[in-house]
């Protein structure tokens, strides 16, 4: 009986685990079911959001479906029904998680994934300690600012942490050995793009579960790779982006714990150098190897024909060099390969003929000849072909290149090429991007005519002549978006029909040629429209209002007449707006609602009257005005310091006028680099206050932070295949009576020009406060008094202009201090005293300290008396009814030829590229089609 009653207990205990749902549903906990509807009502939905895939929460109501436990993205455990998993990646959200969110009171939760959401870039906030069973934390990619709280690392169970960053330096990790130091069961680390700026901390070393390590884009320094490749479990190793990162690639012995186990290894843009090590050959699983960007030297290893099963090589942008390619035959899995920017030399390798699974190859930027295009007959799946500066020359024979029939990328440009005038079928063609810049063509190739895929046309910077012909989109009408024929000797439109019949073009760029028409007309989609450097004339026709995708409009440099079109101002997408340089009269646009989005604004060099609209004030993000050489009658704007962008403002030669001191209480300059008031009828006091105001002034940007400012990351290219235009600054500076164009302008150039005005008083020694100044032009003015001594704080200077004025006294000998002084001008005025010797002072010219009688010591003639005593000075020091007269005369010397401050404008980038910074263009536009790591 016992027995018995023992058998049917077990009975029981079986039936009762295999159908326990049957006799009692689990449902979700009243409390974890209202804590998750409230996490839910603190997010909106973004449906717009790229990284939104399918928003989740949708699913979860009180009404129907009560039971959490069936809603999207949750699991909860069968026995208890408790919420243990919540997988909301991709759910677009979008807000913010506070310290006090009723996610914290999931305190079941093992899985927790908000991952490619949006959470406004607001901060990571403590509370996630509290879910001490969590062994799988994701919240990548998710928009979050700041330090990484530490009580992530309290949570020893984690197997799986992944916190990397949307974007570069937005969050920070300040102590990674301290973060990690508890999570020794870590199998996966994530701190992509996490703001680390440390070596990798040795206790990683000890983590022997560690299967995926990816640390891209970190900010590591040190010699990383020793300790790390003796972990026995590792299988993705992603370290790019570590420009700081040194040493030499580890040998690995057979006896490597890494040799059956390592399939993913990237190393790119670190800087690892030496020869690569024949080891690496014995890391037989290897699929991903990525060590572009370094400073590799020699050959490469013949051992590499051991990597069998690779898909992936990129060793591009080395140094290495050689001409054997045996090791390739046996890499037949390979689909990706990219050796461009190195030195390697000899016939083009037949053996890539072999390699039949290829869809990408770039060779580019090497030293490779030979009969290239027949040894890639047999890729039959490429899709994706750079050769771009091989030295190819010749005729290359189109039959051959529409034998790949898959083919949709093309890079042939910086060579010396045509092609034959054959017929060739390439209707079939697959070809999307097509790239010849710098090529040296007479002719828009006639095959472009046949292509039906055709997305993006790059043709700049050859010798292309005549018109531009309408059969070059024969085919291409509905597919085109992109088209660049800058810098030719295009001459006009065939027939002279300037309408353009794509109706997709976002692209389009006939900037620096010799056009000579009216204003070609391009479709409404249209998003950048660059005419600039040529001869058109007329009128700006009414069609410019009905583009409403249009983000950048660059006419400048033309002979367009007429007053400009009120619509400019409220073309919604507008970010850069550059008429400069052309004959337009009238008002400026008066209309610039409170959405405007312009960022630059160039109208210089014109014939514009009037005042400076209010209205621009609504334009909140504007960073650059260039509203110089017009006829513009107005008093200071002071308004513009309501715009906390603002970084360069340029007024010069128009007929401002009027006090600026009386005006300036409220003014708070926040960002501004570049102040350019000069030939204008401005008087009163040297505006101090202005000075004052302008904070990023007062702050030294490193020299290693050269970076140039321009517009490029506010530019919505992504339907281009490779990057796209970077449309930076551009300004004309005056110095020493010469103009000089620069292309650039970068961050760490910062300028103040109050020169050819009626200012009067001292120069206030706050001017010293503003210690990031690089060019100082204070001259042909009123100006009194001495020179004040605190200009020796302006250590990064190197030009300070305070000529033709009425400054008295001595030249301080602090100013020798100022290594990096290039020019320096005091002539005409009344100082005295010997001129000071010593450093960048023993360089100046005589024409530096003319017409200052009481000045005596070289370089001038009068030599000083009594040691270092200066002759007297003249006999009266004063301001007095003369005044006027003797700024009459000075005039007369700038008209001479004296510097008159500098002219700020705006352009495309339109430098010619050479060869050896090409390449690395390339490469950075390449890298955003690389493999994600």
């Amino acid at each position: 009986m016992a027995r018995l009653s023992s058998y049917l207990l077990l009975t029981w205990i079986v039936l009762l685990s295999l159908f326990r749902t049957k006799f009692a549903e689990v449902l979700c906990h009243a409390d974890e079911n209202s804590a998750l509807m409230e996490f839910k009502r603190s997010f909106k939905i973004n449906m717009t959001d790229w990284q939104c895939a399918y928003p989740k929460v949708n699913s979860w109501s009180l009404g129907g479906s009560g039971d959490c436990c069936s809603w999207g993205g949750i699991e909860c455990d069968e026995v208890t029904g408790r919420v243990i998993a919540l997988d909301l990646s991709s759910s677009c959200l979008s807000g913010t998680i506070s310290p006090n969110s009723t996610l914290f009171r999931l305190v079941h939760l093992e899985l927790l994934n908000l991952a490619d959401n949006s959470f406004n870039f607001s901060p990571i906030p403590y509370g996630f300690g509290n879910l001490s069973r969590l062994q799988y934390l994701n919240l990548s990619h998710s928009d979050f600012f700041g330090v990484i709280p530490r009580d992530i690392s309290q949570l020893s169970r984690l197997v799986s942490l992944d916190l990397s960053a949307s974007l570069v330096e937005t969050l920070h990790l300040p102590n990674m050995g301290n973060f990690v130091h508890n999570l020794t069961r870590l199998e996966e680390l994530g701190l992509s793009f996490v703001s680390l700026l440390s070596s990798v901390p040795l206790v990683l070393a000890n983590f022997s579960s560690l299967t995926s390590l990816r640390l891209a884009d970190c900010g590591l320094n040190g010699d990383f790779l020793g300790s790390i490749f003796q972990l026995p479990n590792l299988e993705v190793l992603n370290i790019r982006g570590n420009f700081n990162l040194s040493g030499i690639f580890p040998k690995l012995h057979r006896g490597a714990p890494l040799k059956s186990l390592l399939n993913k290894l990237s190393a790119c843009n670190c800087y690892l150098s030496g020869s690569l090590p024949s080891s690496l050959g014995n890391l037989s699983h290897l699929t991903t190897l990525d060590l572009s960007g370094s400073n590799f030297q020699g050959q490469i290893p013949s051992s590499f024909a051991n990597l069998t099963q690779l898909s992936m090589l990129a060793l591009s942008f080395n140094n290495l060099s050689g001409d054997t390619w045996n090791w390739l035959v046996n890499l037949t899995k390979l689909t990706y390969l990219e050796l461009s920017g190195n030195r390697l030399s000899g016939e083009f390798p037949s053996s890539i003929g072999n390699l039949k699974q290829l869809t990408w190859l770039d060779l580019s930027y090497n030293n490779l000849h030979g009969d290239i295009l027949s040894a890639l007959w047999n890729l039959k799946d490429l899709e994706d072909l750079s050769l771009e500066s091989l030295n190819l020359h010749g005729v290359l024979d189109l039959n051959n290149l529409f034998i790949l029939k898959n083919l949709r990328s093309l890079h042939l440009s910086f060579n010396n090429i045509s092609f034959s005038k054959t017929f060739v079928n390439a209707t079939s063609s697959r070809l999307s991007y097509l790239y010849l810049d710098s090529c040296n063509l007479i002719e828009i190739p006639h095959f472009i005519g046949n292509l039906s895929e055709l997305v993006q046309l790059d043709l700049p910077r050859n010798r292309i002549r005549g018109t531009i012909p309408r059969w070059m989109w024969n085919n291409s009408k509905e597919s085109l978006k992109y088209i660049d024929l800058s810098h030719n000797l295009l001459t006009g439109f065939e027939n002279n029909q300037t309408d353009l019949p794509l109706p997709n073009l976002r692209y389009f760029d006939i900037s620096s040629n010799l056009l000579e028409t009216t204003l070609p007309i391009p479709p409404p989609s249209v998003m950048l429209y660059n005419v600039s450097n040529n001869f058109l004339y007329g009128e700006v026709p009414s069609f410019i209002c009905e583009l409403s995708s249009l983000a950048v409009l660059d006419l400048s440099n033309n002979a367009l007449n007429g007053t400009l079109p009120p619509c400019l101002g409220s073309i919604g997408p507008l970010i850069l707006l550059n008429l400069a340089r052309n004959k337009f009269d009238g008002m400026i646009p008066h209309i610039y609602p409170d959405h405007c989005k312009l960022r630059m604004i160039d109208l210089g060099e014109n014939q514009l009257i009037g005042i400076v609209p209010r209205s621009l004030g609504n334009c909140k993000m504007l960073e650059y005005l260039n509203l110089g050489v017009n006829q513009i009658n107005d008093t200071f704007p002071f308004w513009l310091s309501e715009l906390a962008y603002v970084r360069v403002i340029g007024l010069l030669s128009n007929k401002f006028h009027g006090p600026i001191e009386g005006y300036l209480s409220q003014l708070n300059f926040i960002s501004l680099h570049i102040l350019d008031l000069s030939n204008n009828s401005f008087n009163g006091k040297l505006p101090s206050e202005l000075l004052q105001s302008c904070h990023a002034m007062k702050v030294i940007v490193g020299q290693d932070k050269l970076t140039y400012m321009n517009i490029h990351q506010w530019l919505d290219l992504s339907f281009i295949s490779v990057g796209g235009s970077s449309m930076t600054y551009a300004m004309k500076l005056m110095n020493k009576g010469m103009e000089r164009e620069y292309t650039k302008i970068p961050y760490i150039f910062v300028a103040i020009d109050f020169s050819n005005n009626k200012f009067r008083g001292f120069i206030p020694e706050l001017v010293g406060d503003l210690k990031s100044l690089r060019v100082l032009n204070l001259s042909n003015n009123f100006l009194i008094g001495r020179i004040p001594p605190s200009l020796a704080s302006l250590t990064v200077l190197k030009s300070l202009d305070l000529s033709q004025n009425n400054l008295a006294g001595e030249i301080p000998q602090q100013l020798v201090s100022l290594t990096f002084l290039e020019v320096f001008n005091v002539s005409h005025n009344r100082l005295s005293g010997p001129i000071p010797h010593g450093a960048q002072f023993d360089t100046f010219e005589r024409s530096s300290f003319v017409m200052n009688e009481g000045l005596c010591g070289s370089p001038l003639p009068n030599k000083c008396t009594n040691g270092d005593t200066a002759p007297s000075p003249p006999s009266s020091l004063t301001n007095d009814n003369k005044e006027e007269s003797l700024i009459d005369l000075d005039w007369k010397i700038v008209l001479a030829g004296v510097g008159v401050g500098f002219l700020v404008g705006v352009a495309l980038e339109n430098l010619i590229i050479d060869k050896k910074s090409s390449w690395f263009l390339h490469y950075l536009k390449r890298m955003a089609k690389g493999w994600k790591g």
